[in-house]
């Protein structure tokens, strides 16, 4: 008896509907990245708006500084004094964590702040009291504060508030300065807040994590975010479009990476697309994040199982499913021959092939999404035109469960920006992940300049 599993049938589905791998050319997909970063910089109509994070990041950390960071994510609201050792590492120390203001019921703007002050007051006293009419925080070099929620930055790099994400209901806070708010809210309590309170986002946050975790230290640091969603950030020494050119002090840049339209998209994409909440938006991270390959493999897999290329006994239980979890995925993936979860039971004992053929298109889709995850890396390191450096190369920080996690992401984005980066001439660089990036990227935001 023959085998069910084809995977040069699979394959010519995954080409006639546009989303193999191997219908992208990388060197025409990283030239279309570059030319959007420069348009973006310019100012120009771009799928990359390129925007400014008014941080310019050190080359190196300050030995023995002491800041403040605070982190403030979708649940919890984090805050720690962190101390940065002989070596550059930074240790977080008295940490507290509250829910997120705002996620236990409505409070207004006075409400938000006073909270996040609450946790904030008693690390800028040098031994953590809690008596806060003593507080002067002389030992503290800045307040870095990480503000995952869109803001736009100002030249003082405090953050104003655009919008809200549906946990956190404080609408009176759109509109405000954060920084500013949190200083009011300080004062309110007798407590003199450092000079310097610096916001930024995740992305930013990666990337000056890397600074200070990735080594050799001395060469640049690109920030990406590889997750829910997919963003990097990296160090722009000319921005036309607000008139900035620094040589020696480049200013971080946020490219909103996952805004990104590439031309290597298929039907099946498209039609995926239009089901989304934000149709035409996003195009990349539709491909690429842990917020949609879930659902995108859904569609692309029910339509394998109507052309009739993927066949088990189940397949019209799996085409009523109205979604796919990514996490679910994910899971199933790391293990696809133990019978277990929702997608496990789908195939019995008999189905191996079914099986196979099911992993083997879930893993085009992977590779394709990792293969567009490097170009944007690959892309930016070119622009970045750093060079060849041995002793000092480019690092790659990088955050997010769908690059440690998600099965097959990280090995094969590794290997495809590996072989992008030394095709016409060698680039040194390293790629690592980085633990707590909000909270230490934070700690030295407020370190920069």
């Amino acid at each position: 008896m023959g085998s069910s599993f084809k995977p040069e049938e699979l394959a010519g589905f995954a080409r006639h509907y546009g989303f193999h791998y191997d219908i992208v050319d990388p060197v025409q997909l990283v030239r279309d990245i570059r030319v959007d970063m420069e348009r973006g910089l310019r100012g120009q109509s771009s799928s990359l708006p390129m925007i400014p994070a008014a941080i310019s990041p050190v080359s190196r950390i300050p030995v023995g500084k002491t800041v403040i960071a605070l982190d403030a994510g979708g649940t919890n609201l984090r805050a720690a004094r962190v101390r940065f050792d002989e070596n550059g590492r930074g240790t977080a120390e008295g940490t507290r964590k509250i829910p997120m203001p705002g996620t236990q019921g409505r409070i207004n703007a006075e409400q938000f702040f006073d909270e996040i002050a609450d946790v904030t007051a008693p690390l800028l006293s040098n031994q953590g009291s809690s008596n806060q009419g003593s507080l002067e925080g002389s030992d503290i070099q800045g307040i870095g504060f990480c503000f995952s929620y869109p803001m736009e930055i100002t030249k003082e790099a405090d953050g104003i508030l655009m919008a809200f994400s549906k946990e956190v209901d404080a609408p009176e806070v759109i509109g405000k300065a954060i920084g500013r708010g949190l200083r009011e809210a300080l004062a309110r309590r007798g407590v003199k807040a450092p000079e310097k309170i610096v916001l930024l986002n995740d992305t930013v946050a990666t990337l000056l994590c890397g600074i200070a975790e990735i080594k050799p230290a001395g060469g640049p640091v690109i920030g990406c975010i590889l997750g829910t969603g997919f963003n990097t950030a990296y160090p722009e020494k000319s921005i036309p479009k607000t008139g900035f050119h620094a040589e020696s002090s480049p200013q971080i840049v946020v490219c909103e990476t996952g805004t990104f339209t590439p031309r290597y998209l298929g039907y099946l994409d498209r039609e995926y697309d239009a089901t989304t909440k934000n149709p035409g938006t996003y195009t990349l991270e539709k491909a690429t994040s842990g917020a949609y390959l879930g659902p995108l493999n859904l569609h692309i897999l029910k339509q394998a199982v109507r052309d009739g290329v993927l066949r088990f006994k189940k397949s019209g239980e799996f085409l009523s499913w109205p979604v796919l979890q990514t996490k679910d995925l994910s899971a199933f993936l790391q293990g696809p021959l133990a019978p277990e979860g929702p997608l496990g039971e789908l195939f019995g004992k008999d189905e191996r092939d079914a099986l196979a053929s099911f992993v083997y298109l879930c893993s085009i889709i992977t590779q394709r999404g990792a293969l567009f995850s490097a170009a944007i890396l690959a892309a930016t390191v070119e622009h970045m035109d750093t060079g060849y450096d041995p002793f000092a190369p480019v690092r790659i920080a990088v955050e997010g469960t769908t690059y440690m996690r998600y099965r097959g992401m990280r090995e094969a984005l590794e290997a495809y920006l590996h072989t992008m980066l030394n095709s016409a001439k060698p680039r040194s660089f390293v790629i690592a992940p980085v633990e707590q990036a909000s909270l230490l990227g934070a700690a030295v935001a407020a370190l920069t300049e």
